[in-house]
């Protein structure tokens, strides 16, 4: 297992009116972030927020190339970006102990932070597809070009992991400093990472080690 220091490459915020950061995610645009009472687009070249939706939004972010989807209390709701408007929910796996949201292969992927597991489920109905069992606390998961990466928080140590999507095995860490935790996570479908900073109220991004190749895009 290759074990190596995460390269912080830019961070962004803390935001007005936005204290923590729980989930993230990106559209092909806009990196999306939760607040509690906000989902919030920030222009990743500029840093600047472009536009909030006023949203329960506790934990993971999701995009699935036309909405957005947002664990939020014991639920995950399905969003219209453009409008706001939730067209959907189902329930949550972890019944309210979720963290982590992620889209891949059609389905929702599913952090559990105590419960040190990734599940997999169906996007419509929120049935179990599969368990991804974990060490550590899960606090983001992302897919990108066939790579299967979560975060990782506890005390004050946080890392990213790269582990086989079948087994759970590690396969490779990149380990945050001392004192920078990761509160949700997505890829950009390429070279970098943006990790949720929690309390901190930042977004980091992260390079992601090249290995090798599916895209997340789009934006509605």
């Amino acid at each position: 297992m290759k074990t190596s220091t995460a390269d912080i490459i830019r961070e962004y915020g803390p935001f007005s009116g936005a204290d923590n950061v729980h989930g993230v995610t990106f559209d092909g645009q806009s990196v999306w972030f939760a607040s509690g009472d906000r989902l919030n687009a920030v222009d990743p070249a500029s840093g600047q927020l472009q536009c909030s939706i006023e949203a329960a939004a506790h934990a993971g972010t999701a995009f699935d190339g036309r909405h957005l989807y947002q664990l939020a209390e014991d639920g995950i709701q399905k969003i219209d970006p453009e409008t706001g408007r939730v067209l959907a929910t189902i329930p949550a796996p972890g019944h309210g102990a979720d963290s982590g949201l992620t889209w891949a292969e059609g389905t929702l992927w599913v952090g559990q932070y105590r419960d040190r597991r990734i599940y997999q489920i169906d996007p419509d109905t929120g049935a179990l597809l599969r368990t991804i069992e974990s060490d550590r606390f899960v606090t983001g998961v992302t897919w990108v070009e066939g790579e299967f990466w979560h975060a990782t928080w506890e005390a004050d140590q946080s890392e990213l992991r790269r582990v086989d999507p079948h087994t759970g095995h590690v396969l490779e860490r990149l380990e945050m400093p001392p004192g920078v935790g990761v509160s949700g996570l997505e890829s950009d479908g390429g070279d970098q990472f943006f990790c949720g900073g929690g309390g901190s109220g930042k977004i980091r991004a992260v390079r992601r080690p090249r290995h090798a190749s599916t895209t997340k895009r789009g934006c509605g």
